[in-house]
C-alpha cells in the first residue's frame, strides 16, 4: 500500500515549468556570443518592481517587437515583474490558440525564465549574483525574494550562490569587471565557491548603440574560460529601452 501511495504522489507531480528548465537554459547560454545582445538574447533587465521604469507588459511587448528568442526579467531581490509577464504570456499564447488559423503558424513568442538579481559579499566586496531558471516558491530563495538586500549569513556569495542550486537554478556574476575588486580576483573566487557563469557581454559606458566592451568582455571570457564557466549577455536595462542600459 504505501509503494502505490509513493508511485501515486510521484506520477501527479506536474512537470518542470518551462520559466525552471534549467538544462535548456545551460544549452543557450552555451551558445552565447557577442551577437546574442540585445535583439536574440537578453538576461539582465529591470522592471518597476525594483528600479526600472519599465511595467513587466510593456517589456515583454517590447522583447516581442524586437524578436527576442529568450530573456529573464532579473529584478533586485523580486520576482514581481517575472510573474506578471508569465502571466501576460500565458494568456497571450492562450488567446493565439484560439484565435489562429490552423493553416497559418502562429508566431512564436520568447521564452521567458524566472530570474533575480541579488546583493552579495565575495571577498570583502559587495557584488551582484544573478539567479536564473530557478523555482521561486522555494524555501532557500525565500530570504532573497523580500524586495531588500540579504542580511547576516545570507549576505554571503556561497550562501546566495547554493540557495540558487538548491532551487534548481543557475548562479552567474553580473558585470564582473565593476567592482572595486578586479575581474581577476573575483571571477575565479566566485568559481571556487561553484558559481555557474560569468556575465561577458554588458556595455559598461552605456554606448548607443548597445555593444559589449571589448577589453572588458575579453577579459571575462579567458577567466571564465580558465574556471569553465558559462557566459552569458545582458543589457541591464533600467529605463524604458531594451536595447539600452539607461
Amino acid at each position: 500500500m504505501a509503494v502505490n501511495a509513493v508511485n501515486l504522489a510521484r506520477a501527479s507531480r506536474s512537470p518542470t515549468p518551462a520559466a525552471q528548465n534549467m538544462p535548456a537554459l545551460k544549452q543557450v547560454f552555451q551558445t552565447i556570443s557577442a551577437e546574442s545582445c540585445p535583439r536574440s538574447h537578453n538576461f539582465h533587465m529591470h522592471t518597476t518592481f525594483s528600479d526600472g521604469h519599465l511595467k513587466p507588459e510593456e517589456l515583454i511587448e517590447q522583447a516581442i517587437a524586437i524578436g527576442l528568442k529568450g530573456l529573464a526579467i532579473t529584478d533586485h531581490h523580486s520576482v514581481g515583474g517575472y510573474q506578471v509577464a508569465q502571466r501576460w504570456l500565458d494568456d497571450r499564447q492562450k488567446f493565439s490558440e484560439r484565435a489562429s488559423d490552423p493553416a497559418v503558424p502562429a508566431s512564436p513568442l520568447p521564452h521567458l525564465w524566472t530570474g533575480v538579481e541579488i546583493n552579495a559579499s565575495l571577498l570583502g566586496c559587495e557584488v551582484h549574483i544573478l539567479g536564473y531558471a530557478f523555482d521561486p516558491q522555494h524555501a532557500h530563495m525565500q530570504p532573497y525574494l523580500q524586495g531588500k538586500a540579504p542580511a547576516g549569513c545570507d549576505y554571503h556569495a556561497s550562501s546566495v550562490i547554493s540557495a540558487i542550486h538548491r532551487a534548481g537554478g543557475l548562479a552567474v556574476l553580473a558585470h564582473p569587471a565593476r567592482y572595486r575588486i578586479s575581474a581577476t580576483q573575483l571571477v575565479p573566487a566566485a568559481a571556487e565557491l561553484g558559481i555557474d557563469g560569468a556575465e561577458a557581454y554588458y556595455a559598461y559606458k552605456n554606448p548607443n548603440p548597445w555593444c559589449p566592451s571589448p577589453k572588458q568582455t575579453q577579459q571575462v571570457l579567458e577567466l571564465s574560460a580558465t574556471c569553465n564557466l558559462l557566459t552569458t549577455c545582458g543589457t541591464d536595462t533600467h529605463g524604458r529601452n531594451l536595447l539600452q542600459r539607461l
